[in-house]
């Protein structure tokens, strides 16, 4: 595990809702100075969760507004072994994966290429950057193949699809490290929350860290930082007892589940691991408005203390948190998700000077 010192320093999670890439990338620069990230513009089609990892992987094809993997297609076999020929040739460590079909591209990475623009710009040596891409759950049951069915149940295609997001994972990581950060990845599995319920019955934890497992080794290659952020609740030990570096969690909502997993929570810090805590709401405008500072940080001091309680150093699990939103603000109206990113930034400091 890491040994990455996080100092309450306040995250972001990957989204807004707005259509200035630039200003975009400012008002993260302007509210995580220290570890800013890309953010996804959802309000952009070719920026939607499962859109922006599409492109690359064998068999995509076009009905009106829909994407899909189709098998059926004429020439699958060719390009579905020319995918696996570019995966093996641009897993080598020295690989330059920039251009190629694992690297976003310009339509789709618009915000990642803005970002690195103003990284580059400004001049400044940041300890961290942080990006993200769609968790191998969420992405291989939201890809429907030629039948519409979950192309995660397709044993060919979900390994296409885990393998195009390591890959693209591994890229963003080996893009921050070259500008002397470590980085930070955050695969982000919303899809897990469904996970142990009828509709991923079929699903098994080995299936489940299997598939994170494999992507996270391509951010480990770059000395990265590997997280999951899943926006509400689901059986935290089974991320809590993988190889991942950081969990990211709704601390505003689901504190209570969270907790119902001590020893495991005591394992994770003791080895490293890193909380990142969304204790700043996301999920309605009201609640959202109805925050302060100093409430926020009550409730944090409150949740603090029920972590300690656990038999956890507190100064060592102060150097272990992030303090972050529950969830992106991709969805909310614009003042709204100003006051989010005010809220974490301003929480965080408020915690740092206690």
């Amino acid at each position: 595990m890491t040994s990455f010192k996080t100092n309450t320093l306040p995250l972001l999670v990957g989204s807004l809702p707005m259509t200035d890439h630039e200003a975009a990338a400012n008002l993260v620069l302007e509210h995580t100075p220290e570890i800013p990230l890309w953010v996804q513009l959802p309000l952009y089609r070719e920026e939607g969760m499962i859109n922006q990892f599409l492109p690359g992987l064998p068999g995509l094809s076009e009905q009106g507004d829909k994407q899909y993997l189709d098998t059926r297609k004429e020439g699958f076999d060719e390009e579905f072994i020319a995918f696996f020929e570019d995966y093996l040739a641009m897993s080598e460590p020295d690989a330059e994966l920039h251009g190629s079909r694992f690297a976003f591209t310009q339509k789709t990475g618009k915000g990642f290429a803005e970002f690195i623009r103003q990284v580059d710009a400004g001049g400044k040596k940041y300890s961290a950057l942080k990006g993200q891409v769609t968790g191998p759950i969420t992405f291989a049951t939201g890809v429907k193949d030629e039948e519409g069915r979950d192309i995660f149940y397709n044993d060919q295609l979900r390994d296409a699809a885990v393998k195009q997001l390591a890959m693209n994972a591994g890229w963003q990581a080996k893009t921050f490290a070259r500008r002397g950060a470590t980085p930070i990845i955050f695969l982000d599995e919303p899809a897990l929350a469904g996970f142990g319920t009828s509709a991923y019955i079929t699903i098994t934890r080995e299936d489940v860290t299997a598939c994170i497992e494999e992507i996270t080794e391509f951010i480990h290659r770059e000395k990265g930082l590997a997280g999951v952020h899943v926006c509400a609740n689901t059986e935290w030990d089974m991320l809590l007892e993988s190889n991942i570096d950081i969990i990211s969690f709704d601390a505003f909502s689901y504190f209570d589940k969270f907790m119902l997993y001590p020893e495991s929570i005591k394992a994770f810090i003791s080895r490293g691991g890193i909380l990142a805590m969304g204790i700043v709401p996301t999920a309605k405008a009201d609640v959202i408005a109805a925050q302060t500072v100093e409430g926020l940080k009550k409730l944090f001091e409150d949740q603090f203390s029920r972590l300690t309680a656990l038999g956890i150093d507190s100064r060592a699990l102060l150097d272990q948190i992030f303090i972050t939103p529950s969830c992106g603000t991709g969805s909310l109206d614009f003042d709204s998700a100003k006051r989010v990113l005010e809220l974490t930034r301003d929480l965080s400091s408020a915690i740092r000077n206690i």
